[in-house]
């Protein structure tokens, strides 16, 4: 029960001073992809430490679960965790509640990735309307370049079997052939990071416990990080100014530049920032800090499982 409860704490402390600590880092906005990474490590480090006490509370709880989780445990690692063979309320209590919080987020997820392929297929439904193939297009590879009759520029990108860039043509009045091929590498690079995967976990976590403050900032970094990204791979194929001139081309009639402007969705909010990120960039950290980060974020969540093993190894030492 002991080692549990370090690891409720562990994964409580890390809940709430994480945000903290990664919101007093300058390099993020010039490492997203790295910033991403360490967000992630964090998020998995108090994911671990929920699964590990519920696994350690159930076997202090019941015999069943006891049997499983030290199913090929010799006897003096079973007694190193001074478990009771009695059966411990609380320690039900705790599993239950753990469980239950699991069982939450799994449903959370569920509804995000349910909701996303049903706006994504009511999304394909009205491009088809909008903009029907012509005779044996359908047996053409993926990755086309659908066009839509709209005065509003805009450009998005459908994922799935059969990705597609849809391109507005008030779009293609708008950008030249340069920022046209900028807004599809930023597309490409959604896409390929597989970034609607980390919007959908961080939203479900958000939206299952959203008084917990590492959920709360990782939903509000990804959406702003994934950006970020994107926008670094169309720099580097297309150049920054030329991206950062599809990027206001695509958005000066949205309000999001202008001091009274109304931002609109939550991406837009930072396209200010991410035009200026563009026009002046910092430099980038040095290869060798880059790793260095890196390897200290992969080591986040090897703590919680230093905590939950080392009682065992330390008996069969």
């Amino acid at each position: 029960m002991t080692v549990a409860l370090a690891l409720i704490l562990l994964g409580g402390l890390t809940a709430a001073l994480a945000p903290r600590l990664l919101a007093r880092s300058s390099w993020a906005d010039r490492e997203p992809v790295l910033a991403l990474w360490v967000w992630q490590c964090v998020v998995a480090a108090v994911l671990l430490c929920c699964v590990l006490a519920m696994a350690l509370c159930g076997a202090e709880a019941w015999q069943a679960v006891r049997g499983h989780v030290f199913a090929p445990a010799p006897q003096q690692v079973i007694e190193a965790y001074a478990l009771s063979g009695e059966g411990d309320p609380w320690a039900a209590a705790l599993a239950i509640t753990l469980f239950a919080c699991g069982a939450w987020t799994a449903a959370m997820l569920t509804r995000e990735v349910l909701g996303a392929r049903a706006a994504r297929r009511a999304r394909r439904a009205e491009l088809r309307t909008r903009s029907p193939r012509l005779p044996g297009e359908e047996e053409s590879g993926g990755g086309q370049l659908t066009v839509l009759e709209a005065e509003r520029p805009d450009a998005w990108w459908l994922p799935g079997t059969d990705p597609r860039l849809v391109v507005t043509t008030g779009a293609l009045r708008r950008l030249e052939g340069r920022q046209l091929a900028a807004v599809l590498a930023h597309e490409e690079g959604h896409v390929r990071a597989r970034h609607d995967w980390l919007l959908y976990c961080s939203s479900a976590l958000a939206s299952a416990f959203p008084r917990v403050p590492v959920y709360r900032a990782f939903r509000q970094q990804m959406h702003r990080l994934v950006e970020l990204a994107a926008d670094d791979v169309a720099s580097r194929r297309c150049g920054r100014l030329t991206t950062a001139l599809a990027l206001v081309g695509l958005n000066e009639d949205r309000g999001v530049f202008t001091a009274g402007g109304s931002g609109g969705p939550e991406h837009h909010d930072h396209l200010p920032h991410r035009v200026n990120r563009l026009l002046g960039p910092a430099e980038r950290l040095s290869v060798a800090r880059r790793i260095r980060v890196s390897a200290l974020a992969s080591l986040i969540p090897v703590v919680p499982l230093l905590v939950t093993f080392v009682p065992g190894l330390r008996a069969l030492g």
